[in-house]
């Protein structure tokens, strides 16, 4: 539970408190700003380029762009199939890791936590421990050394960049003192991490080659180059567009001091996770907006495990602390997800 002085969140129709950050972490993340434009002059040397992720990176890519040519070649049902596994993919992200683990903005029940799991691991974008522990550390020192995709090292840094680096010792600091005991304390997320090569293996390219191949006859070179290859690489790159144009191009409503823009191009492509200065102002927030489902796919699928009584406990920040907040930090632009 996350909370504000003098603001509110309806809890399923709890009110909890929100807290700011507090001076000394203010303190700490100009200090680490300072020291990330130093180091952006000077390059990534001080990291250390891997050179593995960089190669593995660029064949997927190529991958991906020879999987163009195969679409024409594929079955209608491959098509229908490949974009499937993109939205369980998506959701593997966005509803699992990210608004249930990393922010705890709902809770799920063991069948709906399962589906999260492997579907995130569909999504192959590190085990669900990981990603929360990276994800907390990113919203605590946003902007700074100790974010892993720090947007203020640039474009490229922060959308695909920070992989070919070495992680800044401020991220693994920070990481090191973070709470994750929620996260050791869930058998899900335990399982996952114990078995991720595996359930990878899997998930992200077995089931997605197969189905097609086994139930309609689609070649599995096909299979593998539509469902897997060009699935994973597009789902890769709609994630990878939050951490960098969703903080670089668009409108901040809620609070213009900080970097998280809204962006109407992301929330389309990342089902909703577009919207990104309002969930770095009010990160709780199980919508990650304030408009709730609108142009919001996950929170749809968040409300349909709640009406299925799957989850519970959404977390939502009033109306009234809203207004307030766009009056006292906001650009006065006030159209959720537009961009300049």
């Amino acid at each position: 539970m996350v909370s504000v002085a003098g603001a509110s969140v309806h809890q399923d129709g709890e009110t909890v408190p929100w807290e700011p950050r507090g001076h000394e972490q203010e303190r700490n993340a100009m200090e680490s700003r300072s020291r990330a434009t130093d180091e952006k002059a000077d390059g990534w040397r001080s990291n250390g380029i891997v050179w593995r992720n960089v190669i593995l990176m660029a064949l997927l890519h190529i991958g991906a762009v020879y999987s163009l040519l195969v679409i024409p070649r594929a079955k209608p049902l491959t098509w229908v199939w490949s974009y499937v596994c993109f939205i369980v993919t998506a959701l593997g992200v966005t509803a699992g890791v990210h608004r249930l683990w990393s922010h705890r903005s709902y809770r799920a029940k063991l069948p709906l936590r399962v589906f999260l799991a492997a579907a995130n691991s569909m999504a192959f974008q590190n085990d669900i421990y990981e990603w929360a522990r990276d994800h907390r550390v990113h919203h605590k020192f946003s902007e700074t050394d100790a974010d892993p995709h720090n947007a203020t090292r640039g474009f490229f840094f922060a959308h695909i960049g920070w992989l070919f680096v070495r992680k800044h010792c401020d991220v693994i600091e920070k990481g090191k003192k973070l709470d994750v005991t929620d996260l050791l304390a869930d058998p899900v997320v335990q399982f996952q991490r114990k078995y991720y090569k595996t359930t990878v293996l899997i998930m992200c390219f077995l089931v997605p080659t197969v189905v097609p191949w086994y139930f309609w006859g689609e070649t599995l070179w096909n299979s593998y180059f539509l469902a897997s290859i060009l699935r994973y690489t597009v789902s890769l790159n709609v994630t990878w567009l939050v951490n960098s144009a969703a903080h670089m191009y668009g409108n901040r409503p809620y609070d213009q001091n900080i970097s998280p823009r809204e962006n109407r191009w992301v929330t389309f492509g990342a089902i909703g996770e577009g919207f990104h200065n309002f969930h770095h102002t009010f990160p709780f927030d199980y919508s990650t907006s304030e408009f709730g489902p609108r142009f919001n796919p996950t929170t749809c699928f968040i409300d349909l495990m709640c009406w299925m009584s799957l989850a519970s406990n959404r977390k939502k920040a009033s109306v009234e602390i809203i207004q307030a907040r766009k009056l006292r930090t906001g650009d006065g632009i006030n159209m959720s997800g537009g961009s300049h």
